[in-house]
């Protein structure tokens, strides 16, 4: 099982898939004229401007529901893998798929809010809707939509439950099946109440955790601000083959760097669309915006956190060929690559503490809590596209079931068997994402240059599709519609 697994993998995360996403991301950033570096100031501005309503989420929800995906395990086990078989110049390439990512997370995210439908009461949208009403292709929304649903609901959520486990395991000597009880408990209570308390929970747990870790962060990076030129020198030398240590691992760097930095920001994924979709906003561009900067957040704070407290205490193995070569550095003997490097690190920086282990176990507990809730909720939203009427509702309870009974499996499950899977989920989604939005970007284009007219003028930006020559808007047109009565 385990070998079809990785013959699959193989296949999914060839050459090909890592040049071409950032072969994307450089495309859309040219196609918007980096929009993700001219519009930062409006990205953090609409943040705060989208109020909640009675079928929508506020941007700020919307931004949490999205992070809530984003910040997970690939921000502390991700990082920490990437460096184990990429070097630290992986952490250069992770930076570079935020950079130009951010350009996809743009597209896909705005696409999203264009094709947007109001379904019992609530917005829904996402990869399958935008497909079918962009593209006018049905089999190919309802491929995506099936796959999404077999990833967030099956695949990858027990890399998140499996990773809460074993810090709890390694922290406090707690039973994988104990955790696995204790998560199946709190994600129901929140699931059952939908998407508006999966979005209010968001909104207060995301901001808190990220807060915290980053101030965890700074406090070591400020132990050892002596070492900062040398560690950022060491990022880049070994990005770009310089270094003498890890000169020979370029190709391993860009290809870590880059799938981890995938699963880590989720730009280009299919997954932000979903969140961005159910923002309340005037213009689809302006949760564009927000989306973008999610990404940022993702890779470049928090992801960066995690990289910078294992290369400026050395906690770290580098290893050729997935874990099966030999060791270029071996600086934690026995240890696996993931979470225990930041432990490790921690437990370095502050000694006689012992805060270490219990601290990223704690944060790992947010972060891929936070996110089993999001896959959820994306989850729901493909089962809303392919049911309808009382099916979709007994869809959505079985999905509630189904996505509970995983993550307690998760908990079990050996953690390299749990990446395997969610890596089939991830690459499954992002091809099918990555040439829709190829062929249908044109929309989120015609919309951007829209939005920067109108701040031009002085007005907050409103959209018209009809006006633009877009067509299968139809939430918009009725939207406006309804403004004139």
């Amino acid at each position: 099982m385990e070998e079809f697994i990785g013959h699959v993998n193989n296949f999914l995360w060839g050459p090909w898939m890592i040049y071409g996403c950032l072969a994307v991301g450089l495309l859309f950033s040219i196609l918007t004229r980096f929009v993700q570096v001219r519009l930062v100031k409006d990205m953090v501005q609409q943040i705060f401007r989208g109020k909640e309503s009675a079928a929508g989420v506020s941007s700020f929800q919307a931004l949490a529901i999205a992070l809530s995906g984003r910040v997970g395990t690939g921000n502390i086990a991700g990082t920490a893998t990437a460096i184990a078989f990429g070097g630290p110049g992986a952490v250069f390439w992770m930076w570079m798929i935020a950079f130009i990512g951010a350009a996809s997370a743009f597209v896909e995210s705005t696409l999203a809010q264009i094709y947007k439908v109001k379904d019992q009461g609530q917005y829904r949208g996402g990869p399958a809707y935008y497909i079918e009403k962009g593209i006018g292709v049905k089999w190919y929304a309802i491929l995506f939509a099936l796959a999404a649903l077999l990833a967030m609901s099956i695949l990858m959520p027990g890399i998140q439950s499996n990773s809460i486990a074993i810090g709890m395991e390694n922290a406090f000597g707690l039973e994988r099946w104990i955790t696995g009880a204790a998560i199946v408990v709190i994600l129901g209570i929140i699931i059952l109440g939908g998407v508006k308390r999966i979005a209010h929970v968001a909104q207060l747990v995301v901001p808190f955790m990220a807060i915290a870790y980053m101030l965890m962060a700074i406090v070591i990076i400020g132990m050892n601000i002596t070492e900062l030129p040398g560690v950022i020198s060491l990022i880049f030398s070994s990005a770009f083959g310089f270094d003498s240590t890890f000169g020979g691992m370029v190709g391993a760097a860009i290809a870590w760097g880059v799938k981890r930095g995938i699963y880590s920001n989720e730009a280009g994924q299919g997954t932000g669309p979903h969140a961005a979709a159910a923002a309340e906003v005037s213009h689809p561009a302006k949760q564009g915006l927000v989306q973008a900067f999610s990404v940022y957040i993702d890779t470049l704070l928090v992801c960066s956190a995690t990289a910078f407290m294992i290369l400026f205490t050395g906690m770290y193995n580098v290893q050729l060929d997935d874990g099966d070569g030999a060791f270029v550095a071996e600086n934690l003997p026995g240890v696996e690559a993931g979470p225990g490097y930041t432990q490790a690190a921690i437990d370095l920086a502050l000694p006689g503490t012992g805060i270490g282990a219990s601290f990223v176990a704690i944060a790992l507990f947010f972060f891929a809590f936070t996110t089993i809730m999001a896959y959820y909720y994306m989850a729901e939203t493909n089962v809303a596209y392919l049911l309808k009427g009382n099916a979709e509702k007994i869809g959505i309870f079985v999905l509630k079931i189904v996505i509970l009974v995983t993550a307690f499996l998760g908990t079990v499950r050996e953690a390299g068997l749990a990446w395997a899977l969610g890596d089939v989920g991830l690459g499954l989604m992002v091809w099918l994402n990555l040439i829709a939005i190829l062929i249908i970007a044109k929309p989120a284009l015609i919309a951007l240059k829209d939005y920067e007219a109108q701040k031009k003028e002085g007005l907050d930006p409103v959209f018209d599709p009809t006006k633009l020559g877009i067509k299968n808007a139809d939430f918009w047109v009725d939207y406006n519609e309804n403004l004139k009565k």
